[in-house]
């Protein structure tokens, strides 16, 4: 299980995350919602490591994350995809596929053992990445340069990339973004995959709310940095402060509304 108690972040005199507490349960896709600059990236970058909390903290499984590293806490478990693609450009897909795999396992590539057994172990690898890459509709382009590739293969390859560390925590940052209507598909239907497995967490953060309604078993709000409504996606999407904060409807607007349903 994710959990962060009181987790906040200030930037000179700005409250960017002010004291969130939540817990994430595995089996679950918890989409994170809320207005631009409700602080939604920077929960994310606060739960990932790329900043450092002004105070509070995140835990998996008990285990408190204070003090490590981004990457210390992808090998603890969390896997983060980025609104902007993290890749090695001048490498191919299948080159930086690979070395996600290998980063996960153990095996002659780390222990400097005789040539045979080393390309053996790189077989096995390569043979992973490629399951990987098949799983993202990417095969076909699997040995070129990511650099050439477009802004929709990129965000394809970026989520491989989160695949092959196989991560108990699954963190999209607005993985549709700037993807065309023929692209997003593809990584829609991963992340459905992806819930079929009960033992893992994911986290999404999406503006979209077709695809929130469709893909969240949860949503919580976030609005100025605070939490401020978490439950069933019907239930807070319905709510006056959600209507309010994230669709732009006042709050007198969605009571009128709903006396005017009632008479």
């Amino acid at each position: 299980m994710l959990e962060t108690k009181n987790l906040t972040v200030r930037f000179g005199g700005h409250v960017a995350v002010n004291g969130v507490s939540c817990a994430f349960q595995p089996g679950t896709l918890t989409a994170i919602v809320g207005p631009n600059g409700a602080g939604k990236t920077t929960y994310f970058n606060l739960i990932s490591g790329q900043i450092a909390a002004t105070s509070g903290e995140v835990f998996l499984n008990g285990a408190t994350l204070a003090g490590m590293s981004p990457s210390a806490r992808t090998r603890a478990g969390l896997g983060r995809a980025f609104q902007l693609t993290n890749l090695f450009p001048n490498l191919s897909v299948l080159e930086n596929v690979r070395l996600a795999v290998q980063a996960t396992r153990s095996g002659p590539h780390w222990r400097g053992l005789n040539l045979w057994s080393i390309w053996s172990d790189h077989g096995a690898l390569t043979r992973r990445a490629e399951e990987v890459i098949d799983a993202v509709s990417m095969t076909d382009k699997q040995h070129r340069p990511v650099a050439a590739l477009s802004h929709g293969d990129q965000r394809k390859v970026e989520v491989a990339l989160l695949m092959a560390l196989e991560p108990e925590v699954f963190m999209f940052d607005e993985p549709t973004a700037g993807m065309s209507l023929d692209e997003a598909p593809v990584i829609l239907n991963l992340i459905r995959k992806l819930k079929t497995d009960k033992r893992k967490t994911i986290l999404l953060v999406e503006h979209k709310m077709d695809v929130v309604r469709e893909l969240a078993d949860r949503i919580i709000v976030l609005h100025n940095g605070a939490l401020v409504a978490d439950g069933e996606p019907a239930t807070v999407i319905a709510s006056p402060i959600v209507q309010e904060a994230y669709l732009g409807v006042s709050a007198a607007s969605v009571q009128a509304q709903a006396e005017g349903g009632k008479a």
